[in-house]
């Protein structure tokens, strides 16, 4: 039988990467719900997470529908039985394949601005309540760059430069790098984006590491 993680699979698969390429604080992130990743001391860090692809992307993705689920013969063939039973592939092979799950998943996606706007104007509503530190980690289909990335930053900074309530850090995850914005005001070009190479072994390893945590909370 086919299982169903819902949106659980790139939840448990953010909160895996944080812990592994930025810092231990990130260790015994839980999935929860407004936000999606929370620390176990209730009220310390929140972190909401969504997906964000160009429109003009949704018409190009549904060209992989006759690949979803497929991968070469060398990833094995106990690792391809479960990555068909998933439904996901996020991460492998450079990102040139999706489950069909995943692809329900990346077809509703807004685009960025859209998103972003969204989500700043929930946090500042109250909608995911008051943390100490607040988090929005958003996977990205496309490929960033550093320029795009600042603008990102900057965009986010704007938006919620007067709301009492704002997100303190943004997350960008696209396949091979995770990138970490720093919103926080008086801060240099130099000292704003950190970046994470997210290597091909370290995306398989997180890929399965986060189906293991889906399997076992089932």
């Amino acid at each position: 039988m086919e299982r169903k993680f819902g949106t659980c699979f790139f939840e448990e698969y953010a909160a895996l990467s944080l812990s592994r390429l930025v810092g231990h604080e990130f260790d015994g992130l839980v999935v929860h719900d407004r936000p999606d990743l929370q620390s176990a001391e209730s009220g310390r860090l929140g972190i909401e997470v969504t997906r964000a692809m160009p429109e003009s992307k949704a018409a190009a993705e549904s060209l992989l529908r006759e690949m979803s689920g497929a991968l070469p013969r060398e990833d094995g063939e106990d690792d391809l039985a479960r990555i068909l039973r998933s439904g996901y592939a996020y991460g492998l092979q450079e990102g040139r394949y999706i489950g069909r799950l995943e692809m329900d998943y990346w077809s509703r996606a807004l685009p960025l601005r859209r998103i972003l706007k969204s989500k700043v104007e929930k946090a500042a509503n109250g909608f995911y309540g008051r943390y100490e530190r607040m988090g929005l980690y958003v996977f990205c289909k496309d490929p960033l760059t550093e320029v795009r990335v600042a603008n990102i930053c900057r965009y986010v900074r704007n938006l919620q430069r007067y709301n009492e309530i704002r997100y303190d850090f943004l997350y960008l995850s696209e396949i091979s790098e995770l990138y970490v914005c720093n919103l926080a005001d008086g801060l240099g070009p130099n000292a704003r984006v950190a970046s994470f190479d997210i290597s091909p072994d370290v995306r398989r390893t997180l890929y399965f590491d986060a189906l293991r945590r889906r399997e076992a909370a089932e």
